[in-house]
């Protein structure tokens, strides 16, 4: 009889364990996931052990004064909150949106040039379908997802990299080529504009890591050129702050920079370089939110007829 018992459990588990399941993993403290679910500790404790039986696994194991997640819970915790979330998101009545009513503050991580091309026609949509709807603009400094897994950033924009989370869903918004720019006047300005003219000037880099060579470096390598790279900075916006004050070069994309780029010469590259593709990211918590929803296609929609750009000198 005490098999049997044994394998019904199996058979049938108990699916609120899940729910204890992800606040201990989200905490990490048996006190704190207690306090979360209303539970007392001795309750949460309990809890914990017929978790422990159910995965095989100690899930929470002390260190020094603490406790930290074993490789298994580790493992198991984006997979359990995903899990969580839908079946929330199923016992819930979707309310319908009523975005003169909607009030909130989306926090939005993208580049400096987004915020300079897209930012205006952004906010002006949502201030005429959603008044009390607000946008705060954060730097991104990184492609790493945490921002976006823990909360603090409810969508970001750009090119996807390698270390961003598998979970993350995204979406793609335009692509952009690369342009070069320089000053008025620039010796650049008059005649056509070759691979060697080209590689013969003075060039700002932008990169917010130690990387001196990219693909532009690649494709003057096979004509048997060679650029000098006369300074690096962080962001595009600080690149053609130097290339307007100077006879030095900066390499932009063509739209993200599109408003940076007023009072420019632009040109076409000389070599081929590969196209870039901007998308949008968020984490699958919020596929969901309706609200979130409408976000992302205000974002889409922005994004979709191009910014106004300058007329290249």
């Amino acid at each position: 009889m005490l098999n049997c018992a044994i394998v019904a459990r199996m058979s049938h588990p108990d699916l609120n364990l899940l729910v204890t399941l992800d606040a201990l993993l989200c905490e990490g403290s048996v006190a704190r996931a207690a306090r979360r679910l209303r539970l007392s500790p001795s309750a949460m404790s309990r809890q914990l052990a017929r978790l422990r039986e159910a995965t095989g696994d100690p899930l929470l194991v002390r260190a020094g004064r603490g406790l930290v997640l074993t490789p298994r819970a580790l493992e198991l915790r984006e997979r359990v909150g995903r899990m969580v979330e839908e079946v929330e998101a199923v016992l819930r009545p979707a309310d319908r949106l009523d975005l003169g009513r909607l009030v909130r503050t989306f926090t939005l991580r993208t580049s400096d040039g987004f915020v300079e091309n897209f930012g205006p026609a952004l906010i002006a949509k949502i201030g005429i379908e959603a008044p009390g709807v607000r946008l705060r603009f954060v730097p991104k400094l990184d492609k790493d997802s945490t921002l976006l897994r823990d909360g603090s950033v409810d969508l970001e924009t750009g090119v996807l990299g390698r270390s961003q989370s598998p979970e993350v869903r995204t979406q793609a918004l335009f692509r952009d080529r690369f342009v070069g720019v320089v000053r008025v006047g620039h010796e650049l300005c008059g005649g056509e504009i070759t691979p060697a003219l080209y590689a013969a000037g003075r060039h700002i880099l932008v990169a917010r890591h130690r990387l001196e060579k990219g693909p532009i470096d690649d494709a003057l390598e096979m004509l048997g050129l060679e650029r000098e790279i006369a300074a690096t900075v962080g962001g595009f916006s600080p690149a053609l702050a130097l290339a307007r004050n100077s006879d030095m070069i900066a390499t932009v994309p063509e739209r993200h920079t599109g408003n940076l780029r007023a009072g420019l010469l632009s040109f076409s590259l000389p070599v081929p370089i590969p196209e870039i593709t901007v998308s949008m990211l968020w984490h699958p918590r919020l596929d969901a939110d309706p609200a979130h929803r409408w976000l992302r296609e205000c974002v889409r929609a922005t994004c979709v007829k191009p910014p106004s750009s300058p007329r290249s000198e």
